[in-house]
């Protein structure tokens, strides 16, 4: 692809989200971001990947944290022990991975606010994936092997803290069809469909021509 794009996608957990970001990429020929992003912003930090692992898409919880991050935005010696930097401070170096990979080629990023850590970038177009809950359910049953109960817990207490993480770093609410270029319910579709459904769509947003 000769035009540098970057697609960002929020999802809901079990709405397949990840899969359809993972088979954009593939038929777009560009790279694929999710929780690779928390071993790059790792190994690029200098800190062990069980600190971006445990932040990830969470928001901060203390006050003593969001002012500690304020006054080290970006710590990569070393010399600060773990427990002190808080998700501000992770979320931060992350954010930099982000820009820095978007400024280099064309990619896709799954969550991790990278719509809004992109909002400036005129190549950046934002996507949120949603499904029933009875689909979603029926998804994380089958992915999971968990009961009908198991599952509903996954997905509620999953979508609350992407909520909240999303909501706290990008003031703007997660979720809302005006918070993203354009929402989708994959179950209308089905998985390829979407994917075939947001080929046309990106054509048509970044006027391209898209071998499908």
């Amino acid at each position: 692809m000769e035009k540098k794009i970057v697609i960002n996608i929020g999802r809901q957990l079990g709405s397949g989200g990840r899969e359809i970001g993972q088979k954009l990429a593939q038929k777009l020929g560009i790279a694929y971001y999710d929780r690779e992003l928390m071993k790059i912003a790792a190994k690029e930090s200098g800190l062990g990947s069980e600190c971006f692992e445990k932040a990830d898409e969470r928001a901060s919880q203390t006050l003593f944290g969001s002012l500690f991050a304020m006054r080290y935005p970006y710590i990569t010696d070393g010399t600060i022990p773990f427990n002190f930097l808080n998700n501000d401070a992770l979320f931060r170096i992350q954010s930099d991975v982000i820009r820095r990979l978007a400024d280099q080629k064309s990619c896709i990023f799954v969550g991790r606010c990278a719509d809004y850590i992109l909002r400036n970038n005129p190549n950046s177009v934002s996507l949120f994936i949603s499904s029933p809950d009875e689909v979603r359910i029926n998804r994380l049953i089958e992915r999971h092997n968990v009961t009908k109960d198991e599952a509903e817990e996954m997905m509620i207490k999953t979508d609350k803290g992407r909520a909240q993480y999303y909501n706290y770093y990008s003031y703007k609410t997660w979720g809302a069809a005006k918070t993203y270029d354009l929402c989708v319910n994959s179950a209308l579709f089905g998985l390829d469909g979407t994917v075939d459904f947001l080929i046309d769509f990106i054509e048509k947003k970044f006027d391209l021509k898209i071998e499908k």
